[in-house]
């Protein structure tokens, strides 16, 4: 099973449309608040090189910002609205 995990903050309007279409799709995943978790944020930026969320991790690959698309190609979901 694919792991997804979602970088976030709680003001971000598209951390939170991002994971409102993984729960409209029944993708189960993780949300790390970096705002109030150091430590995953060093680990966010690491991995990316950039401080901006959402950082959407599905397995191994990385999506930066809410990227409908992407998202369903990467998660191979059909092609929703």
């Amino acid at each position: 099973m694919i792991t997804v995990t979602v970088y976030s903050t709680p003001t971000c309007p598209y951390c939170q449309k991002a994971k409102e279409f993984l729960k409209k799709n029944n993708v189960a995943y993780k949300d790390i608040n970096v705002a109030d978790n150091n430590k995953a944020r060093e680990e966010m930026i690491k991995k990316t090189g950039q401080m901006g969320v959402p950082v959407i991790e599905i397995g191994k690959d990385i999506i930066i910002g809410f990227d409908k698309e992407e998202l369903q190609k990467k998660l191979r979901l059909e092609n929703k609205r």
